[in-house]
């Protein structure tokens, strides 16, 4: 058991030693191959390092020449740059040079202008003084001659020439006031003259009757219905006159009022594409048109104040401009003069320096009276009047209304503006129907008027009526009377006559000298 026991002990330890030596000597190896190892790395290090060397050096050398040649590059360019430089300056210089010596030429010439005007001031010095002798000496001798002294002669003069300059200021201040009539006669002129030419409006007289075509004849029995009843519906649920004769497919509605003329126009077309005439059906169909004109007169209100570019109108107001598109005025429709007014107030406000967005207003709202005349008792300025106080409106603007007809005094140039521009919108050649019969009438009584004067040879209405020529007889009237004439045949025009716009009176007084040659 020991000798067994021993003999594992000594395998054990020859088991150990031999490890031991085998763990020593592939120590020994690993070492002495990574000594290899270690040993050509240093020598490859080494080449690296070296062959970085190199290529530094080299990379160097030409850094060094390429340096040196963008310097001397550069100091090319540093050498004709400063070489133009100088050459810059140098024509400076000589520029200067010359500009120097032409002041000095300058300066010379001016010393010497200065020592003759020193010499001719001496001279004239001396003139004068002489002249003072010699006046003095005859103001002596005068004051022998006449008699009177120096002081008296003085105030002689001075009361001569007092009167004398008197007379002088009176003519200048008489053709002062003369030019600044004509010039702001010229200017009011043409401030007028372009406000029309910038706002050159379309105008179409707008007649009393409508005309509804019908698809057939026979329409025209179902139109008048059983014993006339739909045409007595239409007309009382319309208020319109339909007149059926024997116009062809055709059928006339009449009415001064425009609103309701349309109602029973878009009533009847509807009726007519409906083809259910019958009495409920009619008043159903005038109702349902009423309340669609309604729409419609407030869409054209909205429209006309966006057109003229005004906010802040109230709603109601509104729909009274609306309804001004079915409303006329000597054939004139009434929204399309008021907007019109408009423009031209506004226009007219710009040149003169009022505020402009109110003249368009005052301009807009200035026949808004129009809208109830037909309803309201009163004349349209009255009414008018009445609706911008209800509405709150600037009192500027109502004040312009209620003058724009002169039914009061205009006291602001708003109120001028306006007026002005509604005549000229009025009495635009087109712009209101008037009969022939009428017209000639009111030319026979101007040209009568004129004539009725003493001294009055002839006189004849020209343009339209808006200027009267008239010859005196030259031995009747002289110059002076010649402008008493005209402002009192003016006088009574303005008194007498009733006429849209203004109308000029030309006085003419001529003397002509005949001969014969024999």
């Amino acid at each position: 058991m020991s000798d067994t026991f021993i003999t594992v002990v000594v395998t054990v330890v020859i088991a150990v030693v031999w490890g031991a030596l085998f763990f020593v000597a592939g120590n020994i190896y690993r070492r002495k191959t990574a000594e290899q190892k270690i040993g050509g790395a240093e020598e490859e290090a080494k080449r690296i390092v070296n062959d970085a060397i190199k290529t530094a050096e080299q990379k160097r050398k030409e850094a060094i020449i390429e340096a040196k040649d963008e310097a001397f590059r550069l100091k090319a360019d540093a050498d004709k740059e400063i070489k133009e430089r100088r050459s810059e300056i140098t024509r400076q210089e000589r520029r200067l040079d010359q500009k120097e010596e032409a002041l000095d030429k300058k300066n010379a010439a001016l010393e010497k202008r200065e020592e003759d005007l020193k010499n001719r001031t001496e001279l004239i010095d001396a003139r004068l003084d002489e002249l003072e002798q010699m006046r003095l000496r005859q103001a002596e001798k005068l004051e022998t001659i006449a008699g009177l002294s120096q002081e008296d002669a003085k105030q002689l003069l001075l009361n001569r020439l007092d009167e004398e300059l008197t007379h002088e200021k009176a003519m200048r201040i008489s053709a002062y006031e003369t030019n600044l009539k004509e010039e702001c006669e010229t200017m009011a002129r043409q401030m007028i003259g372009q406000a029309i030419a910038r706002c050159a409006a379309d105008h179409s007289s707008e007649a009393t009757v409508s005309v509804v075509p019908l698809p057939s004849d026979e329409m025209k029995g179902r139109i008048i219905g059983r014993e006339g009843r739909n045409i007595r519906a239409l007309e009382t649920a319309t208020g319109v006159d339909l007149i059926i004769d024997d116009t062809p497919e055709a059928i006339t509605l009449s009415s001064f009022d425009q609103t309701r003329r349309e109602v029973a126009r878009m009533a009847l077309e509807k009726l007519i594409a409906d083809g259910r005439i019958h009495p409920a059906r009619i008043e159903e169909t005038v109702d349902k048109c009423r309340r669609e004109l309604e729409v419609t007169m407030k869409r054209e209100g909205e429209k006309a104040v966006m057109d003229v570019g005004i906010h802040g109108i109230h709603p109601d107001l509104v729909k009274l401009l609306g309804r001004l598109k079915y409303r006329t005025s000597f054939g004139q429709n009434v929204l399309t003069h008021s907007m019109e007014v408009a423009w031209i107030s506004g226009l007219l406000a710009g040149e003169l320096g009022v505020n402009v967005t109110q003249a368009r207003r005052a301009g807009l709202l200035h026949d808004i009276g129009k809208a109830l005349d037909h309803e309201i008792e009163g004349s349209h300025v009255q009414i008018g009047v009445d609706i911008a106080r209800k509405y709150k409106e600037n009192p500027a603007v109502i004040h312009a209304i209620e003058a724009h007809h002169g039914d009061v005094e205009p006291k602001t140039p708003l109120a001028f503006i306006v007026m002005a521009a509604d005549a000229i919108s009025a009495a635009r050649p087109g712009a209101r129907r008037e009969n022939m019969e009428s017209y000639i009438k009111r030319l026979e009584n101007l040209e009568e008027l004129s004539c009725s004067f003493e001294g009055v040879e002839s006189a004849f209405a020209v343009q339209a009526g808006r200027e009267v020529r008239i010859m005196v007889k030259p031995d009747a009237v002289n110059d002076d009377q010649l402008i008493l004439l005209a402002r009192a045949i003016t006088k009574k025009i303005e008194e007498e006559l009733d006429y849209p716009g203004q109308i000029k009176v030309n006085v003419i007084r001529e003397s002509r000298a005949v001969e014969y040659a024999k």
